[in-house]
C-alpha cells in the first residue's frame, strides 16, 4: 500500500503565561495641556471607594468631553503607583475588538489557543474569577468607546453559546468603562455612573491659555473666555480650536469671526491636522452616534427630530414643541421615506386611490427623544414640567451643515410653525413663556432669512405679542426694535410689516416708559403710513390715534385733546360713526378733554357719546358700562355732585345685576356713588356703605397682617375705606389672578406689589418692606433686574424701610438704587431725580443734615432745568432743603 500524500499537522506549543505585573493593549497617551478636572476626582473616590471594591464604573457623556482621556489618566495613576498586576485597555467599539482584546491576554496570561479567540476570550474571563489557593491578581480592564450594550454579549440569539464580555465580579479587580450610551443595560448592580460633563470656564480658558503658551502664544484673556463661552466649554472643540490657532497663526478675535459667520461650517474651522492622535475632526464627532440613534426604535426618527432640535434654544427646548402638529407632520415624511414599521410603501397603477403616508404619533416623537438621550447626543428630563430637551451648540451647528439649503429652510418654516401651534393663547406660565420666546430668538438668529420668506413668519410677531402680554415694556421695545431692523432688510422699509414692526416698537417704548419717546417715534412713522397706505388706511388711522394717547401720557394734555378732536371727522368719514375704532375715538377725545381742564366739556361729550354706546354695544357690554362709569365721573367734576351721584346709582344697579356685588368694579362703582352722596351734603350712605363692607374688609385686611388698631388710627373714615375697599378688591383680583394667570403673570405681580404699598399706607410700614423685599425677586426672575417696574419695586422697598423706622437701611438702599436707575433711565429721568430726592432725604433723617442740604442742593437745579421751576417735586427739593440748612 502507497501514501500519495501525507498531511503533517503541527500543534502550536502553548506558551507561558506572561510574569506580573502585565500590561495588554495600549494606554492613548496624555493630551497635551491636559486639564485636571474635578471628574477625575469623584472617579478615584468612586472606585476607591474608601476601601470597599467597586466591581464597575461607567463613564458616560456625549462625545468630546472628555471621557477616554479621564480614563487614561486614571488607568495610567493606578499602573504607575504599582497598584495592580495586570492592566488590560481594550478599544470596545465593537463585539470583535472586545473579543480579541480579551483574546490577546489570555494568550499572554493563561496560555490560550490564539488560533481560537473566542476560546481564549473566555478563557481569560474566567481565569480573572479569584481561586482559592491561587495567589489573587488585582486587575483592571478599560473598555474604551462601548458603542453599543449589545455588543457586551457573544451570540444573543443562541443561548446555548451565549456569553457575556462584562468582566466578572471580583475582590480583586476593576472595571472602567467608557460610553456615550445611557441605556439601562449599562447600569446594573455593581455599577456606578458618572456623568462626565463639560470644562468649567476655569478649566476651558485654563486649556486654551496653556495650549497657546506651548508655542509661545499670548492672547487676551477677554478673548479666550469668549472663544469657551462660543465652543460650549467641550474639551474636543476648545483643543482642535487650539490647534487651528497655532497652525494658521490667527487671532483669537479673527478665529471667533470666522466661527461666528453663518456660511463657514464647522469642518471649515477645523485644523488640518488633528491634535493629540485625535480619530475625527469635530464635525464628524458625532455622525457614529446619530446613525446608531437613527437605528433605535422608532426607526428613522432620529435624525430627523435631533435636526428640528438644532434650529432651537440649547439651552431648552419644551418637549410640547417637538412633539406638535407641525413637527409630527414633518416626522411623518421621514417615516414614510425610511420604510420604518409605521409606514407603508404605496404602490401606484392608474385609477388608483392613493392613500396618504402614516401619521407619525406624539409617542414615536417622545420615542426618538429617548433614542437621542441614550446616546448623549441632547439631554431630555421627562421629570420636570416641560419635559425640556437642551442640546449642545455644536451638535446642534454640525446637524445643520449636513441640510441642503432648501431643507434648512422648510425645517425653519416647521420650527417656526411647531412654535406657534404651541404658544398658548394665555400665557399663564412665565417660565413657558420665557422659553418660547428663547427658542424663537434662537431660530430667528439661526435661520433669520428663512423665516421672512416667502412671507414674514406668524412667530415673529407672536414672541413680540408675549413680551407684550407679559407686560415686559423693556424687553418689547428691545424686540420690536431688533424686528424691525430686520424687516427692513429682508423686506424693505416700504413694507407694510415693516411700518408695522415700527408701529409695536412705538408702542413699546411708551410701555418702557419713555411716553416722549412713543410721540417722538408716532410723529416719525405717521408721514411714512401716509405715503405708503394712504390717509385714509385704517392703520394711517390708528398710528394717528396712537400718536394722541401717547401725546396725552407725556402730559401734553391739551395736545392730546386737540390731536382726537381732529382724528374724530376722520374716523366718522372713513369708517362710520358706528364702528367701534370711532366710538373709541370719541371716547378717547373726552377724555382728554377733561384731563386738560375741561371737565365740563368732558361730561357733555360723555353724555353725548353714551346713547351711542348703548345703541351700538349694548346696554350691558363693559365698554357701554366704562363710559357711563366716566360720564358720571366728570359730572361730578363739573361740579353736579348730586347729577353724579345719582349716575352711578344706576350705574350701581346695572352693576349688581349684570356682575354682581362681589366684583371688584361693582364695589369701586359703589364706593364712588357713596363718595359723590357725601360731596353733595349726604354723609348718611357713607356710613352705609362702611357698614356693608366693615365685617368683610376687616377680615381682608387682617389676611394682609393689619389689625383693627392700625384700622382705627386712619382718621379720615372715607380715606379708611377707600383703602380697605382696595385691599379688599385687591386681594380678591390676586386670588381670581393666580388662578387664571399664574403667580409669575405681570397682572398678578402688580396686584402684590399694590396691596404691599397699601399694607404700609394702611399704618404697618415693616409688614411693607417685608412684602416689597418677598416680591423682588420674582420681578427680578420674571422682568429682569433693569426693568423699570423692578426699579420701582426696590425703590417702595427701599421707602417704606426709612418709614419703618431704619433711616439709615434706607439711605443705603436708595444710594444702591441710584446708578441703575442712571445707568437704565438716564440722569434726567423724572424718576431718578425722584430716587436722588429720596436718598437726600433720608439722609437727613438719619442724622446727618449737613450731608441732605448738600444733596438738595445738587439736585435742585437738575430739577429745575429738567422738570421746570414749579413742578411739585422742585418745590419740595427747594423746601426741605431750606430745612436741612436751618
Amino acid at each position: 500500500m502507497s501514501v500519495e500524500k501525507l498531511t503533517l499537522v503541527q500543534q502550536r506549543v502553548p506558551q507561558e503565561p506572561t510574569a506580573w505585573p502585565h500590561q495588554v493593549g495600549v494606554i492613548p497617551s496624555r493630551a497635551q495641556s491636559f486639564q485636571h478636572r474635578a471628574e477625575a476626582e469623584r472617579l478615584r473616590a468612586a472606585v476607591e471607594g474608601g476601601g470597599t471594591a467597586v466591581l464597575s464604573q461607567v463613564l458616560t457623556g456625549m462625545g468630546g468631553v472628555g471621557k477616554t482621556q479621564l480614563a487614561a489618566d486614571y488607568a495610567r495613576a493606578a499602573w504607575e503607583g504599582g497598584g495592580l498586576d495586570v492592566l488590560v485597555w481594550v478599544t470596545a467599539s465593537a463585539s470583535s475588538p472586545v473579543v480579541a482584546g480579551y483574546a490577546q491576554a489570555g494568550v499572554e496570561l493563561c496560555r490560550a489557543d490564539p488560533d481560537t479567540p473566542e476560546k481564549a476570550a473566555k478563557k481569560f474571563l474566567a481565569w480573572l474569577a479569584p481561586k482559592a489557593g491561587q495567589r489573587p491578581c488585582r486587575w483592571l480592564i478599560v473598555l474604551d468607546g462601548v458603542a453599543d450594550p449589545a455588543d457586551l454579549v457573544v451570540n444573543p440569539d443562541d443561548p446555548e453559546n451565549r456569553y457575556s464580555l462584562w468582566p466578572p465580579a471580583s475582590p480583586y479587580g476593576r472595571t472602567l468603562v467608557t460610553t456615550r450610551r445611557r441605556d439601562a443595560a449599562l447600569f446594573g448592580e455593581g455599577r456606578h455612573r458618572i456623568d462626565i460633563g463639560l470644562f468649567t470656564e476655569a478649566e476651558a480658558v485654563a486649556y486654551l491659555t496653556t495650549s497657546l503658551a506651548v508655542q509661545g502664544r499670548v492672547e487676551p484673556v477677554d478673548q479666550l473666555t469668549a472663544l469657551a463661552s462660543d465652543l460650549g466649554y467641550l474639551p474636543l472643540a476648545l483643543s482642535q480650536a487650539a490647534a487651528y490657532l497655532i497652525d494658521s497663526g490667527l487671532g483669537t478675535a479673527a478665529y471667533r469671526d470666522l466661527l461666528a459667520n453663518r456660511a463657514t461650517t464647522l469642518a471649515a474651522a477645523a485644523p488640518e491636522r488633528l491634535p493629540d492622535d485625535q480619530a475625527v475632526a469635530l464635525a464628524a464627532a458625532w455622525s457614529l452616534s446619530i446613525d446608531r440613534a437613527d437605528q433605535l426604535r422608532p426607526v428613522g426618527l432620529a435624525r430627523p427630530m435631533l435636526q428640528l432640535a438644532a434650529l432651537l434654544d440649547p439651552h431648552g427646548i419644551p418637549q410640547d414643541i417637538l412633539t406638535s402638529q407641525p413637527a409630527l407632520a414633518h416626522f411623518a415624511q421621514h417615516c414614510f421615506r425610511t420604510g420604518s414599521p409605521s409606514a407603508r410603501r404605496l404602490r401606484w397603477w392608474p385609477g388608483k386611490r392613493q392613500r396618504s403616508p402614516a401619521q407619525a404619533t406624539r409617542e414615536q416623537a417622545v420615542g426618538a427623544l429617548r433614542a437621542l438621550h441614550r446616546l448623549s447626543l441632547i439631554d431630555h428630563t421627562p421629570d420636570t414640567r416641560h419635559q425640556e430637551v437642551r442640546v449642545h451648540q455644536l451638535i446642534q451647528r454640525a446637524t445643520r451643515d449636513t441640510l441642503t439649503p432648501e431643507a434648512f429652510d422648510q425645517l425653519a418654516r416647521t420650527a417656526a410653525d411647531a412654535l406657534v401651534d404651541s404658544w398658548p393663547d394665555v400665557e399663564r406660565e412665565a417660565a413657558l413663556g420665557q422659553a418660547l420666546r428663547a427658542n424663537t430668538t434662537a431660530l430667528t438668529h439661526s435661520a433669520e432669512e428663512a423665516l421672512f420668506r416667502p412671507e414674514p413668519h406668524a412667530v415673529l410677531y407672536r414672541a413680540g405679542e408675549s413680551f407684550v402680554d407679559s407686560n415686559q415694556g423693556t424687553a418689547a421695545r428691545d424686540y420690536f426694535e431688533s424686528l424691525a431692523a430686520a424687516a427692513c432688510r429682508h423686506l424693505g422699509s416700504n413694507h407694510v410689516y415693516t411700518l408695522a414692526s415700527r408701529h409695536n416698537l412705538a408702542h413699546c417704548q411708551g410701555m418702557a416708559g419713555d411716553a416722549s419717546g412713543a410721540v417722538a417715534a408716532f410723529a416719525e412713522l405717521l408721514p411714512d403710513y401716509v405715503r405708503v397706505r394712504g390717509p385714509d388706511d385704517p392703520a394711517t388711522l390708528d398710528v394717528r390715534y396712537q400718536y394722541a394717547n401717547w401725546m396725552g401720557e407725556a402730559g401734553d394734555l391739551s395736545g392730546a385733546a386737540a390731536a382726537f378732536a381732529e382724528l374724530l371727522p376722520d374716523h366718522v368719514r372713513v369708517l362710520g360713526p358706528d364702528d367701534p375704532d370711532t366710538l373709541g375715538v370719541r371716547c378717547q377725545s373726552a377724555r382728554w378733554k377733561g384731563e386738560a381742564g375741561d371737565p365740563s366739556g368732558a361730561a357733555a361729550a360723555f353724555a353725548e357719546l353714551l346713547p351711542d354706546y348703548v345703541r351700538v354695544r349694548g346696554p350691558d357690554d363693559p365698554t357701554t358700562l366704562g363710559v357711563r362709569y366716566q360720564s358720571a365721573t366728570w359730572r361730578g367734576e363739573a361740579g353736579d355732585p348730586s347729577g353724579a351721584a345719582d349716575a352711578f346709582e344706576q350705574l350701581v344697579g346695572t352693576m349688581m345685576r349684570v356682575l354682581g356685588l362681589n366684583d371688584p368694579s361693582t364695589q369701586i362703582t359703589l364706593l364712588h356713588m357713596a363718595h359723590w352722596r357725601d360731596q353733595a351734603g349726604d354723609a348718611s350712605l357713607m356710613g352705609a356703605v362702611t357698614d356693608a363692607f366693615t365685617l368683610q374688609t376687616e377680615a381682608k385686611a387682617r389676611e394682609l397682617g393689619l389689625n383693627d388698631s392700625q384700622a382705627h388710627a386712619v382718621p379720615n373714615a372715607d380715606s379708611w375705606l377707600k383703602k380697605a375697599v382696595a385691599v379688599m378688591t385687591l386681594t380678591e383680583m390676586l386670588d381670581e389672578q393666580n388662578r387664571a394667570l399664574g403667580s409669575d403673570h405681570f397682572d398678578t405681580l402688580a396686584s402684590r406689589r399694590n396691596l404691599a404699598f397699601l399694607r404700609g399706607d394702611t399704618g404697618d410700614p415693616s409688614g411693607a418692606v417685608a412684602a416689597f423685599a418677598e416680591l423682588l425677586p420674582d420681578y427680578v426672575r420674571v422682568l429682569g433686574p433693569d426693568d423699570p417696574n423692578t426699579l420701582d419695586v426696590r425703590y417702595e422697598c427701599a421707602r417704606w424701610k426709612g418709614e419703618a423706622g431704619d433711616p439709615s437701611g434706607a439711605v443705603a438702599a436708595f444710594a444702591e438704587l441710584l446708578p441703575d436707575y442712571v445707568r437704565v433711565l438716564g440722569p434726567d429721568d423724572p424718576n431718578t431725580l425722584r430716587v436722588r430726592f429720596q436718598c437726600a432725604r433720608w439722609k437727613g433723617e438719619a442724622g446727618d443734615p449737613a450731608a441732605a442740604a448738600d444733596a438738595f442742593e445738587q439736585l435742585l437745579p437738575d430739577g429745575e432745568r429738567v422738570l421746570g421751576p414749579m413742578h411739585p417735586l422742585v418745590f419740595a427739593t427747594r423746601s426741605t432743603l431750606q430745612r436741612w440748612r436751618e
